[in-house]
């Protein structure tokens, strides 16, 4: 079993340590872009709604329905359909920058209703208590309501981290790289189960990781107990 292990790590071990920076650079990139764009719209979406700082019906509705719009397409849809805007904006639908691009348009609508849920956990009283001593909307945004919702919007992005590393699975089948890339070629098309476990396992290995690097930031930000 040891001479089996060491052969196999000796053969695909680079290879594999190379997929999992793959994996992981274009898993970290999209998330880091998709609360880039998912914040601000998640702000819209809370205060615009009915009561809250800012009522505006019209932008309101037009905002959930882009967002519910996102998260209702497929993500090998969206992967396909997003070709020729990837390309555009990368310059290849290939490899990790390929992987990239339709990544962020899928995680953004899920980051913003995230970041929506969030900022609704938040107690009215905070907000009222800034009102009251002449807290403009602005400050309201961010010195109480993301401020509040941080260790909340850190267990998010652990989650969206997560979602995307199977989306990036999904996104190998068409030559993003990473580990599903391996997978699908070695795995599914050679019948190389070993090296379909492998993968496997890492991948438990990494998300295991970023869900407990998540929870320990996230009771390390929250004060409140």
């Amino acid at each position: 079993m040891l001479d089996y292990l060491i052969a196999f790590f000796s053969q695909y071990g680079m290879f594999l340590l190379e997929g999992s920076r793959d994996t992981i650079v274009m898993t970290g990139v999209s998330t880091a872009l998709s609360y880039l764009f998912g914040i601000p719209i998640g702000v819209l979406v809370t205060i615009s709604a009915p009561g809250s700082l800012k009522p505006h019906a019209g932008l309101n509705a037009i905002l959930g329905w882009i967002v519910n719009i996102g998260r209702s397409i497929p993500f090998i849809i969206l992967l396909v359909a997003l070709i020729p805007v990837t390309k555009f904006i990368v310059g290849t639908s290939l490899g990790v920058p390929g992987a990239i691009v339709p990544l962020v348009f899928a995680a953004t609508p899920f980051v913003a209703r995230m970041v929506e849920s969030s900022l609704q956990e938040i107690s009215p009283g905070c907000i009222e208590a800034a009102q009251s001593f002449g807290a403009g909307v602005f400050q309201i945004i961010w010195k109480v309501m993301l401020h509040e919702a941080l260790p909340s919007l850190v267990r998010g992005a652990s989650i969206t981290f997560i979602t995307l590393f199977g989306y990036s699975a999904i996104a190998g089948a068409i030559g993003a790289g990473g580990l599903g890339d391996i997978a699908i070629r070695y795995g599914y098309y050679r019948y190389q189960d070993d090296v379909m476990v492998a993968t496997i396992i890492i991948l438990i290995v990494l998300v295991q990781l970023v869900q407990s690097i998540g929870d320990i930031l996230a009771r390390r930000i929250d004060k409140r107990g």
